[in-house]
């Protein structure tokens, strides 16, 4: 059986729990979005809200808000994924210069995802390369992983 250290190095550390935070905050933020969305264009998905104000409708298909609702769903499919496989990455004892940056590429990854998909919509294939790019890193990361204490 092989022996887990927790020993990280602390830069490795210090760069994997800011960057977790940008992720939660950025997930929680697109809930924010989602509902002020929702009070801008006075729709919101549940009959016992629109009782609140006489001017909210409920609707399921508009399309600004399905799109971000769909952003958020595809974060919620892929930080958590991120946050395992790169804690059990980083006791692998990696480079932490490549650790480190596999990190930021995930983030920004995400980020531009975002971005492409709900902010400024731009044509494909952006929004399949950033989230081809922070996809590859969780499997190149789980499958050090997956190796290392196999």
């Amino acid at each position: 059986m092989v022996a887990i250290s927790f020993d990280v190095d602390d830069r490795l550390l210090k760069t994997y729990l800011f960057y977790s935070g940008v992720l939660v905050l950025k997930v929680l933020a697109m809930a924010v979005w989602t509902a002020s969305l929702r009070l801008v264009n006075n729709v919101v998905a549940n009959p016992e809200d629109a009782k609140l104000n006489k001017k909210y409708k409920v609707k399921y298909d508009d399309v600004d808000i399905e799109r971000l609702r769909r952003a958020h769903l595809n974060d919620l499919e892929n930080i958590p994924f991120f946050l395992i496989a790169c804690f059990g990455y980083m006791l692998t004892k990696p480079n932490v210069f490549v650790a480190t940056n596999l990190i930021r590429i995930f983030v920004m990854s995400r980020i531009m995802h975002t971005i492409v998909y709900a902010a400024i919509i731009v044509r494909q294939p952006a929004r399949i390369i950033a989230w081809l790019l922070a996809y590859l890193v969780v499997i190149y990361m789980a499958l050090r992983v997956v190796i290392s204490f196999a």
